[in-house]
């Protein structure tokens, strides 16, 4: 049977000057071939970075058939009950087209300095937190009891209008493939290689597999960069960069090199086959673009 291959847009930044301008762009996705809407997730930043679940709120507002989802939020920075009444209380309220995608962050992330906290131990954090989730978002009366979490007969109300709530998770280690595995019903790449992200998503199969929870094959995907176009002078792609030489801005950019596609139309589908021939046919397609004409172009 055909895997169908699905296509998001992704936002970064927020090119737009206007929330007028912002549902304008939302009016032209929603009558185009694209399926969904993702927000990106920085918990600080000098440059525009709203934060995703206030921001795809509008989003479910201002349309009827996209989807929407997170892409991807940094878990060890949230309280997973709160962010479980978030994502159910989207879910109903969108009548079940939220999508959320989350991940435990790099280590080297500028943001656990800046917020004066450790990135050691987010791994087993985060498995707390999926667990109080995902218990929160499927029962009643939900009973836990964790090294960094607790819950004693805990209800939310409404749960998700989708059950269960689609939740993909990120990452490439062999604790997030666990991850994946255990709790995921899909999995984001990286900042990885067509071939890199093809071996996280078959050591993501072989050990849903072991533990009898397949993931669908058509639940992998992947984020690029794209434009359909000539690179247009002074946009940068690595935003806040700037001209930092250091090998972490260095790494970075290698990271964004190799998920970018720039020329027409047939380049940036042929990046995308790269990876479909890897086994990843979900893609959030982020817009190198600077303004809302620019950003309607690309849609």
């Amino acid at each position: 049977m055909a895997v169908r291959i699905g296509v998001g847009l992704g936002l970064g930044g927020f090119p737009f000057e206007t929330i007028r301008e912002f549902r304008t762009w939302l009016d032209a996705c929603e009558d185009s071939a694209i399926d969904s809407i993702w927000q990106s997730d920085r918990v600080v930043s000098r440059d525009p970075a709203l934060e995703p679940l206030t921001l795809l709120s509008v989003v479910a507002g201002a349309t009827t058939r996209l989807k929407f989802g997170t892409n991807a939020v940094v878990l060890p920075f949230r309280d997973p009950i709160a962010f479980a009444r978030q994502c159910a209380t989207l879910d109903y309220l969108s009548d079940g087209r939220f999508l959320p995608t989350v991940g435990i962050g790099r280590g080297d992330a500028p943001e656990w300095e800046a917020t004066g906290r450790s990135p050691k131990g987010r791994g087993a954090r985060a498995d707390e937190a999926l667990e109080v989730m995902t218990r929160l978002w499927q029962g009643e009366n939900v009973d836990f009891e964790g090294e960094h979490f607790s819950l004693k007969g805990a209800t939310i109300s409404p749960r998700p209008k989708q059950q269960p709530l689609p939740l993909w998770l990120g990452g490439a280690s062999k604790a997030a493939i666990r991850r994946t595995a255990r709790y995921g019903s899909g999995w984001l790449a990286p900042l990885q290689s067509p071939e890199e992200a093809g071996a996280t998503v078959q050591a993501i199969r072989e050990e849903s597999q072991r533990i009898g929870r397949p993931i669908p094959d058509d639940h992998y995907g992947a984020t690029i960069l794209f434009r359909i176009g000539d690179r247009k002078e002074g946009l940068d792609p690595v935003r806040g960069l700037g001209d930092d030489t250091s090998d972490a801005a260095k790494q970075m950019r290698s990271r964004i090199a190799r998920i970018q596609a720039i020329g027409d139309a047939g380049d940036v589908l042929a990046r995308l086959q790269e990876f479909v021939a890897h086994g990843v046919t979900k893609f959030i397609a982020i817009p190198m673009a600077k303004t809302t004409d620019e950003m309607i172009e690309q849609c």
